[in-house]
């Protein structure tokens, strides 16, 4: 065991209470690594483990998180506030800073516990933790956190030691992050999804979970926006604006968007997709794109975002936020902007 894991193992051999958190509008892979780690924590090392979410958990990934006792800080916010105030170690998870849990973020950078990040996203922050588990070369924090337990001494490199609920809630989060090993795929994340299956994950079941749970809605809206809404530039970048009115037309749930940007890259002209989802003052924009062009620098340079080489993201501001001027004027310039900057990003123009 290096001198990393080490002291993880130690720190959590002495600490109390624990406290797992991730970023705002968590995915699969937020959820499976936050629920994975807090089992492992509780079954395994016989601590307490609370997960604090900043908000919404998607419907659509409810056979993960139902029953499970978490505590929403939009929904409940003093008691988020009290348990990090009382924690001894907290761990961030796929995120690469505090400032991805919206409110929560003040009350974490001011904890006077142990912060451990674990993460798999580019640029960490290394000032906000004590010690960092992130590598930007792993398919999810679902993978990254699996092989972080495979090196504690309760585990012994044997995924069958692990509790059942923590290898669920990984391969989960990592299928959910690779869109179902069709993007980010390295040859370790192959070894962690065979060792899970071998260990007893039943992937049929988190499949049909996963992709086979729809309502119906999710389909109408699909259609309708590939059929009405979807633009492509002449410079081959697709883009679909998905605003409130939609939203609600549809009765549209957190989560039930996950997938749709990945759906025009199928499209062989298409070497970028973008899809804006509208929020309250801002668009939060996912980015896609073809190995040769990088969504993370598009993401960097246009959304105040940042990601992953071909999977990115951030936002979008068509209202004034903190004394900081919007990025367009209105939500219906979006559209303009969205052509202005991608061809400027792949032209130079």
């Amino acid at each position: 065991m290096n001198g990393d894991f080490q002291i993880l193992h130690e720190k959590i051999a002495s600490s109390g209470r624990n406290v797992i958190t991730a970023h705002t509008h968590p995915d699969g892979d937020a959820i499976g690594s936050c629920l994975g780690l807090k089992h492992f924590l509780t079954e395994t090392c016989g601590k307490s483990a609370t997960v604090i979410l900043p908000d919404t958990l998607p419907e659509n990934l409810s056979f993960l998180w139902e029953g499970e006792n978490i505590i929403v800080a939009s929904e409940n916010p003093e008691a988020a506030y009290e348990a990090v105030a009382q924690a001894d170690m907290i761990f961030m998870l796929d995120g690469n800073s505090f400032d991805r849990t919206a409110e929560l973020e003040q009350t974490m950078r001011s904890a006077g516990a142990f912060k451990v990040l674990i993460d798999h996203h580019l640029d960490p922050h290394t000032d906000e933790f004590d010690i960092i588990f992130s590598s930007d070369v792993v398919s999810s924090t679902c993978e990254e956190l699996y092989y972080l337990l495979l090196e504690q001494p309760q585990i012994q490199s044997d995924p069958a030691k692990l509790p059942a609920a923590t290898a669920r809630a990984l391969m989960s989060g990592m299928t959910t992050d690779t869109n179902n090993f069709a993007n980010s795929v390295f040859p370790r994340t192959l070894r962690m999804a065979s060792e899970l299956i071998a260990a007893g994950v039943d992937r049929d079941s988190i499949l049909e979970n996963i992709y086979n749970n729809y309502r119906e809605n999710r389909y109408r809206l699909q259609g309708f926006l590939l059929d009405k809404i979807m633009k492509i530039t002449p410079d081959g970048v697709a883009y679909i604006i998905l605003d409130k009115e939609t939203d609600r037309l549809f009765d549209v749930l957190e989560g039930e968007t996950d997938g749709f940007v990945n759906i025009p890259l199928g499209i062989r002209k298409v070497c970028m997709s973008i899809f804006l989802h509208e929020d309250n003052g801002y668009f939060r924009i996912s980015i896609r794109s073809r190995r040769h062009i990088m969504a993370s620098d598009m993401a960097v340079k246009y959304f105040h975002g940042g990601g992953h080489p071909n999977a990115a993201g951030g936002k979008l501001w068509f209202k004034e936020r903190d004394g900081q001027a919007p990025d367009i004027c209105s939500k219906g310039d979006a559209a303009a902007y969205i052509e202005k900057i991608t061809h400027e990003f792949l032209c130079g123009k």
